[in-house]
């Protein structure tokens, strides 16, 4: 009987751990793209973000498409990566500004709203690195869903899918050719 039971909750356990379809960072931990909040599935070892670090809230100064500045603290958007604000990019033949519209983009969908950033983590030059809210917009998977960021895979997952459908659509960036930013 033991054996019997011990087999039917063998069945169950790959279902539970497969039945999340959303990308897993290294923590186990992930956005819901649904309710917007920020979860967990590895036990207790694995903590939100939301409970450990710092929450910035305020009107930023938007640096570039992947940097913004609250007060004195400067943040890096998490797990994206925009072109830099002087590079350019070819559609159509002709050279465009697409560091200056990254930056344009996002300083449109911020406009002068309050903007709250859940600390993940701090870079090499001692930047904030981020998951940023306007409302109930990410800012970052909204960067990367509209074209004008991609998804930074050496650091995170978690973008992978609205880059390529932005991609597909050759929304912003897309629609052209460009150097990737980490080599610009």
């Amino acid at each position: 009987m033991r054996a019997f039971l011990f087999s039917i909750c063998l069945l169950f356990i790959p279902i539970a751990a497969h039945a999340h379809s959303g990308m897993l960072n290294k923590e186990g931990c992930h956005n819901n793209r649904q309710t917007g909040d920020y979860h967990c599935h590895r036990g207790s070892k694995a903590k939100s973000p939301k409970q450990t670090k710092a929450t910035l809230t305020g009107v930023p100064r938007i640096i570039d498409g992947d940097t913004i500045r609250i007060g004195n603290k400067r943040i890096r958007l998490h797990g994206i990566d925009a072109p830099e604000a002087r590079q350019t990019c070819a559609a159509n033949g002709k050279q465009w500004r697409c560091g200056q519209e990254a930056t344009n983009a996002l300083v449109r969908i911020v406009g002068e709203h309050q903007v709250s950033c859940s600390q993940r983590d701090r870079d090499r030059y001692g930047r904030i690195v981020a998951v940023c809210r306007a409302g109930a917009v990410d800012l970052n998977a909204w960067m990367v869903g509209e074209g004008w960021a991609v998804a930074y895979r050496r650091f995170s997952m978690e973008y992978v899918r609205d880059e390529g459908e932005a991609r597909g659509r050759k929304a912003g960036l897309w629609r052209g050719e460009f150097v990737m930013f980490w080599d610009w």
